[in-house]
């Protein structure tokens, strides 16, 4: 299971094709603010503009395409926390495919009803994404529907790198770019293509302390299951990364920090407030790896952070008072 996985630059420039028809190309936003606290200059990929309101309509933009006829004849399923379901269900609609999505039955409301929205049936199970997992495996094989899953599939993955592109060709002359880390489908993609166009550009990822899959994983030197999370983001909180995800983040990532849930709590309302951006808490992950010093790089270095959604649960703030 050591073996490199590869994505070519012609794998990624057709997925881009693919994913470029029905996606946006999604802004590189300045912030000034963060550069003086920093030391660095800072753009922001502001990803929650993308259609769905993450990143995740990318993946299955590139994957639905590529089914044979009868693999969209018996339709897709998948497991997601929300941000995955959302972009399978409207890339399903886009293509005319059924999509069937098992979700967690503590996932955020809203989340939900996008996903039905975009007209997937939803299927609520277990208390976190790895039991909603088995269950759709269950119902996977029992309908014979292809399996599309959150981050370990190269054409996924493949189909996520799109917005490394769109990093490259609005800001070459980038150092550094701070992804989030759930899964590793977004890092993965993020990763390979950008070292593909330019090898010395640093990628860091960020994970939850209390659900680091990847760098346990990377420390270990194989795939590692955590015994418990202890992470309420839903963005960040699995047990188990992806097999092409580790090895491709093995490979391609410089380095992987970590911090609490509290901190990425309190970037979130930093972003809300200085840059005037509603994002989702595994999106102000990179964000509050900058603010809490833990991105080591020289004064002045060209940094990214990559704000990989903004749906949020806001049904959490009625009846609260403002100014």
């Amino acid at each position: 299971m050591n073996e490199r996985v590869t994505i070519s630059s012609g794998d990624f420039e057709q997925a881009r094709g693919r994913v470029s028809a029905h996606a946006y190309h999604t802004p590189l936003l300045t912030s000034r603010l963060l550069g003086e606290r920093t030391g660095f200059e800072v753009r922001l990929k502001a990803e929650m503009f993308q259609r769905g309101g993450s990143y995740k309509i990318r993946g299955p933009l590139n994957k639905l395409p590529q089914l044979s006829e009868e693999q969209r004849r018996r339709g897709v399923i998948c497991s997601s926390a929300g941000n995955h379901a959302q972009g399978v269900a409207l890339a399903a609609s886009i293509y005319g495919v059924r999509a069937v999505v098992v979700m967690a039955e503590n996932a955020t409301p809203s989340k939900i009803a996008a996903t039905r929205a975009y007209g997937a049936e939803v299927v609520q199970y277990g208390s976190i994404w790895d039991e909603a997992n088995a269950k759709m495996l269950d119902m996977a094989e029992r309908d014979g529907m292809t399996i599309i899953h959150p981050f370990d599939d190269l054409q996924l993955i493949t189909g996520q790198g799109t917005l490394g592109l769109e990093i490259s060709d609005d800001y070459p002359q980038a150092d550094l770019v701070v992804v989030p880390i759930g899964g590793g489908g977004l890092i993965s993609g993020v990763a390979t293509a950008m070292k593909g166009r330019n090898p010395n550009v640093r990628v860091i990822g960020v994970e939850s302390s209390g659900a680091p899959g990847m760098k346990r994983s990377v420390e270990a030197g194989h795939v590692v299951t955590l015994d418990q999370v202890d992470c309420i983001i839903d963005g960040l909180r699995v047990k188990r990364v992806g097999e092409n995800n580790f090895r491709i983040v093995r490979d391609y990532v410089d380095e992987i920090v970590t911090l609490p849930d509290a901190e990425i709590f309190d970037a979130m309302l930093w972003i809300m407030s200085h840059s005037k951006l509603v994002v989702e808490g595994a999106a102000a992950a990179p964000v509050a790896a900058l603010l809490q010093g833990l991105i080591e790089a020289p004064k002045g270095s060209k940094v990214v952070c990559v704000l990989s959604g903004g749906n949020l649960n806001l049904d959490q703030l009625r009846g609260l008072k403002w100014n």
